[in-house]
């Protein structure tokens, strides 16, 4: 069997196994927030008969087992379940009607504009943070390398919250070139949406290229000392020649492998920007959900966080297999 097919395989398979374990951490972890959906629905008018008769119309009053197998069960059918919001009790004393969804049409809005937001960032991380890693490896350890990597342990330092309020007060209050809050709708223009967009755009960037940058130049930096870098060397090769032809082509799985897992920090991580700019993406949604105590939401995100990471991490392993010339070809 082909190498890059039995890891394929291989990684599925650890995925399935990991997206389990992981589903049921979600699951237990939420039946441990604080406050209770029932209780605080009905009110300090509430008795012990319409508590109880709510939790059943929920399915709240079944063992916990029986509500993962049967959550799980429906999830892997692509039902995620339906909100609590919405839905009120038929027996308290002023019933209303039930404006309840189902958690699936709720993500799928706010899923489309996290990846927007996501690929936007992707689209200006990657290419610098190359650009940067590269130009610093070749001119290692003269001023602009120590200016670049000064910068980017800076920007690493900080967390995003404090970068987003810092844009925020230069770019949205002093200057006002871009607005402070990103709130984007399904008929928003696609030009309007990218200017909506920068401001969360631009903290993200600011938060993950120095990262990659980092991870890139140190990656050619360990590749120079390479016998067939020397060698490179010997024929006369001009340094750029040398990192462009002969370094980078064999850095790349390494490099591909610290740009997929930012981009899987970017659909999972940008919960705190999201709140921060009032984003409508799944990040604000799981806050929300979590005030609200709306439980199948809040599994519903982390799941889709979840898979979404562990995707990105075999996306991972296939890139660096096929850029690895060793694991490309069995022996």
């Amino acid at each position: 069997m082909h190498p890059i097919l039995s890891t394929l395989i291989k990684r599925i398979g650890l995925g399935v196994v990991s997206l389990f374990f992981v589903s049921l951490i979600i699951f237990s972890s939420i039946q441990l927030l604080p406050g209770d959906f029932v209780e605080a629905q009905l009110g300090q008018a509430r008795t012990e008969e319409t508590v109880a008769a709510f939790r059943k119309e929920l399915g709240l009053d079944k063992p916990f087992y029986i509500r993962y197998v049967n959550w799980v069960g429906a999830a892997v059918q692509g039902d995620l379940g339906s909100t609590f919001s919405g839905r009120n009790a038929s027996y308290a004393n002023q019933p209303q009607q039930s404006t309840a969804r189902t958690v699936t049409s709720l993500l799928k809005p706010r899923l489309y504009n996290t990846f927007f937001l996501a690929a936007m960032t992707a689209i200006i991380a990657v290419p610098l943070s190359l650009l940067l890693g590269i130009t610093a490896a070749l001119y290692r350890n003269t001023f602009y390398d120590r200016a670049v990597n000064a910068s980017a342990l800076t920007t690493i330092s900080m967390p995003e919250f404090f970068v987003a309020y810092i844009l925020i007060i230069f770019l949205a209050s002093i200057y006002q070139f871009f607005p402070s809050l990103s709130n984007v709708t399904s008929s928003t223009p696609f030009l309007e949406r990218v200017y909506l967009s920068i401001l969360p755009a631009l903290t993200l960037t600011l938060v993950t290229v120095a990262h990659m940058m980092r991870m890139t130049r140190a990656a050619i930096i360990n590749l120079l000392s390479s016998p067939y870098i020397e060698m490179a060397e010997l024929k006369g090769l001009s340094r750029s020649k040398v990192i462009m032809k002969h370094a980078l082509p064999n850095a790349w799985a390494p490099i591909s492998n610290i740009i997929a897992f930012n981009l899987a920090y970017l659909i999972v991580g940008v919960v705190v920007v999201e709140v921060v700019f009032v984003y409508p993406g799944v990040g604000q949604l799981m806050v929300d959900s979590v005030i609200k105590r709306d439980i199948p939401v809040v599994q519903g995100c982390a799941l889709v966080f979840a898979l979404t990471y562990i995707l990105l991490n075999l996306l991972a392993d296939v890139i660096s297999i096929i850029t690895n010339p060793r694991l490309l070809y069995p022996k």
